[in-house]
């Protein structure tokens, strides 16, 4: 089966101040297949953003070329827009308009005809349907993003684009918008979303590190974690950035990575064993509440790709 999006050796320059030229997105080569949930992850201006417009023919690529379902996305723009949906990171419906309106007013702007039964079931799907009389203005961040799901997917695409979806919602309904996108994958759409949160792109089938426009890796979040090289001990103290700077310059070979009340040492493979390590924050008079090896998340991997 053909894959739903390929790109071969995109670039993006723009052009700043001073004739300043600042490249945004750098030889970006990558497929998505059909029916994939891929995860664009990386730090903001890593040119995640300026990727998916790209893909979705809003900006045209400076070098390189784009292709949707076997269709060039600038040539075939006007077909191409039949096919896809967009979610942008803020949202962008009409707040003086009730649920119902909205969606009956995207349902307008793509042609639809006869919608009424796809509107039902967009509602139900993303649990809308108790609500659908309260004005967007009126929504909780949670259900705005619900609600511009179903807006985005009312023309049934075949592909949708999502630009940091969940960024500024609370925990609970993240976890929901992504059962929501789960459970969309029954009907073989393909998702392309990109994300600050490490713990989502978990979620995914693959997931493209992106770092100052230029891909690192490319790979289920599986292969990601398991290519890591390095062994990952957890120290949780009173003082993490104390700590920290203490193990610096004595573990010299380690990366030390701080994260709220504890630290992720990651260590190269098989160099240094739990008692080494508990014998240098022994000799530190560090005083670790709890200290253990643990698995490597996508999130040690990244923080330690970008470096």
């Amino acid at each position: 089966m053909p894959a739903s999006v390929v790109l071969t050796n995109v670039v993006k320059v723009f052009e700043a101040e001073k004739h300043r030229r600042v490249v945004a997105v750098d030889r970006l080569s990558f497929e998505v297949q059909r029916g994939e949930v891929f995860s664009l992850v990386g730090p903001d201006g890593a040119g995640k953003t300026t990727t998916i417009r790209m893909m979705c023919g809003v900006l045209p690529p400076t070098e390189g070329t784009i292709t949707l379902l076997g269709l060039d996305i600038m040539k075939d723009k006007e077909e191409v827009k039949n096919h896809i949906g967009y979610l942008s990171q803020k949202f962008s419906l009409y707040g003086d308009l009730t649920i119902d309106e909205n969606i009956d007013f995207f349902a307008e702007i793509h042609k639809v005809r006869n919608y009424e039964s796809r509107k039902e079931e967009l509602l139900q799907f993303t649990r809308l349907t108790p609500f659908r009389d309260r004005l967007a203005a009126r929504l909780s961040g949670g259900m705005k993003q619900k609600l511009a799901l179903a807006c985005t997917l009312v023309h049934a695409p075949e592909i949708i684009f999502l630009d940091e979806p969940t960024t500024g919602v609370d925990p609970v309904s993240r976890r929901d918008f992504w059962k929501i996108l789960s459970s969309l994958l029954k009907s073989g759409i393909t998702i392309i979303v990109t994300t600050p949160y490490l713990d989502e792109a978990e979620r995914s089938t693959r997931v493209a590190l992106i770092n100052e426009g230029r891909l690192l890796m490319c790979e289920t979040p599986e292969r990601v974690k398991n290519s890591f090289q390095f062994d990952v001990f957890e120290i949780v103290c009173d003082d993490a950035g104390g700590a920290r700077e203490k193990l610096q310059p004595t573990l010299e070979e380690s990366d030390i990575q701080l994260f709220g009340d504890r630290l992720h040492l990651l260590h190269p493979k098989g160099k240094a064993s739990e008692g080494h390590i508990q014998q240098e924050l022994n000799k530190l008079g560090i005083s670790a509440k709890s200290f253990r090896r643990i698995p490597a998340s996508l999130e040690d991997v990244f923080v330690s790709a970008i470096g």
